[in-house]
């Protein structure tokens, strides 16, 4: 239930600020801060989603994979326009591959859902 509830609000969270990192990137510029605006919404669908579905712990599992590698990921190009600095050596490539490897995790939780979590109104 906690669980379910981090993934429902990182999800609000990551599209209230893919939203606002949206039209900062419009109006004062940089690439890093709209890839990383594009990134959060793109991802906050997946979030909200696997926490409102019924438990399925690979598919909870995968979300929390993809927001650590959003967070490394948005997070260092948002240091980078807004700090001038990274967030550590190497966090954007990592972000990106634990996303991938997060959104593979989900796609495995797809496969192994139950039959009634298949049968979802």
């Amino acid at each position: 239930m906690v669980l379910q509830r981090v993934l429902i609000f990182s999800g609000g969270l990551a599209g209230a600020a893919g939203v606002g990192l949206s039209a900062a990137a419009a109006h004062a510029g940089g690439a890093n801060t709209g890839t990383a605006a594009s990134f959060l919404l793109a991802h906050a669908a997946l979030l909200v989603a696997v926490g409102l579905l019924p438990w399925n712990a690979v598919l909870r599992i995968g979300a929390l994979i993809v927001l650590a590698g959003l967070v490394f990921f948005a997070g260092n190009l948002l240091m980078r326009d807004f700090a001038g600095t990274r967030l550590f050596p190497m966090a954007a490539p990592s972000g990106g591959m634990l996303m991938i490897a997060g959104w593979l995790v989900v796609g495995v939780g797809g496969l192994m859902a139950t039959r009634a979590e298949r049968n979802l109104p």
